[in-house]
């Protein structure tokens, strides 16, 4: 079985891909931070969910046991996300420097954090053929 096959190495492969083309994304963001009408884009998340069972998700009932247990994702939704409205400049921009910036750093960390999960599993791999 080639390294390439195993589940968490392609995850982790594709969480890096994503997190290269999501800088791209944002750096054009960044770049274009003084075009009149240019709106920021950002990719979507990614979703493994599918991808850990291979039936796609599923969903499981939670069991009450107790009438003081909360009644688990029929609760949160009631709440609504609260997304920032930013001002849109005269030009028609809407690209806000700090909130770009903040996703670079963020996007930064959890790309840094899947290489350093993907080096420590290629050790553990290299621990376990006897090479190191």
């Amino acid at each position: 079985m080639p390294i390439s096959d195993v589940p968490i190495f392609s995850m982790l492969r594709t969480r890096m891909q994503w997190h290269q083309e999501r800088q791209k994304v944002l750096a054009t963001n960044v770049a274009n931070a003084d075009t009149p009408k240019f709106k920021p884009k950002d990719l979507s998340p990614l979703d493994f969910g599918r991808q850990a069972s291979p039936g796609g998700p599923q969903q499981l009932a939670l069991a009450l046991t107790s009438p003081s247990h909360l009644s688990g994702p029929e609760a949160a939704a009631q709440f609504e996300t609260n997304r920032p409205n930013y001002d849109v400049h005269p030009t028609g921009n809407a690209v806000n420097l700090e909130d770009q910036m903040i996703k670079v750093a963020n996007n930064q960390m959890d790309y840094q954090a899947a290489i350093s999960l993907y080096s420590r599993s290629m050790g553990l791999f290299r621990v376990a053929m006897g090479k190191k």
